[in-house]
């Protein structure tokens, strides 16, 4: 059973799984693409948007999607990471789904891990994202600490692309992708606040029970830096789309928090 409704300015549509919010959120990319065939979009890695990048290739496959006229920018890349490297988010994205649809690769964008001047380069990503037109439609996951992106706690509202260091936690929850925790980079770079909330429309996506803390505080906490995440509740236009067990510690399950629609 699909839950839709509003808490706090926010949009959310609760489904009953992962594999359900998936199709939802690639159902919901496909639609911005539709009404704009040459959008731009802003993409996440990580392992939650896997299966919405599947539902997207088969969507391309079946000529339901075009990407062709589609420019992209991603949300962040390890510092010291080539674009060749396993751990890429460059290889994430090339494959998980840039290499199968109907996308032209130049007009796809990753941050550069191994630029020789990391401040020229953050400053030149928000100038293309300029050049672009801005992002039509930002895609987020959610950190159990509430960061989005590489933006963890305490990051100023008005941040922009820059580099970062990576906390303790997100370091360890990362380390599952590299042969050792000590392989993983403590550094990054990463969208600002500000720059994802200069996007024209929001849609984050948080699955499992892991999650709940982290969309409770963001759906119906303070709005503040130590949790980025509700900063987005700043924003006109966002969609939350959840399964049930990460709306589980909020009043999305309750119904009697939502104006359904």
């Amino acid at each position: 059973m699909t839950v839709k409704g509003l808490i706090n300015g926010i949009r959310i549509i609760v489904e009953s799984d992962p594999d359900a919010a998936s199709r939802t959120a690639a159902e919901l990319i496909a639609r911005q693409i539709a009404e704009k065939t040459d959008c731009v979009l802003g993409l996440a890695t990580g392992g939650t948007p896997v299966q919405t990048y599947e539902r997207l290739i088969q969507m391309n496959a079946s000529g339901e999607v075009d990407f062709a006229r589609v420019t992209t920018f991603n949300l962040d890349e390890y510092i010291g990471l080539d674009r060749q490297h396993s751990q890429s988010y460059r290889v994430f994205m090339n494959t998980h789904l840039f290499n199968h649809i109907n996308i032209d690769l130049n007009r796809t964008f990753v941050p550069d891990g191994c630029a020789g001047d990391i401040p020229r380069h953050c400053a030149e990503y928000e100038s293309m994202i300029q050049s672009a037109g801005g992002i039509d439609l930002q895609l987020l996951g959610l950190g159990h600490n509430g960061h989005i992106a590489f933006n963890e706690p305490g990051s100023p509202v008005n941040s922009r692309t820059r580099q970062v260091d990576l906390t303790a936690e997100t370091i360890e929850k990362n380390a599952r992708f590299f042969p050792t925790i000590n392989d993983v980079p403590r550094h990054a770079i990463t969208m600002g606040i500000a720059t994802i909330l200069e996007a024209k429309s929001i849609l984050l996506l948080a699955l499992g029970e892991a999650k709940s803390d982290a969309v409770d505080a963001m759906l119906q906490g303070p709005i503040t830096q130590s949790h980025p995440a509700s900063l987005l509740r700043n924003h006109n236009d966002v969609t939350v789309v959840l399964d049930e067990a990460a709306a589980g510690k909020t009043s999305v399950v309750d119904r009697s928090a939502i104006s359904m629609d």
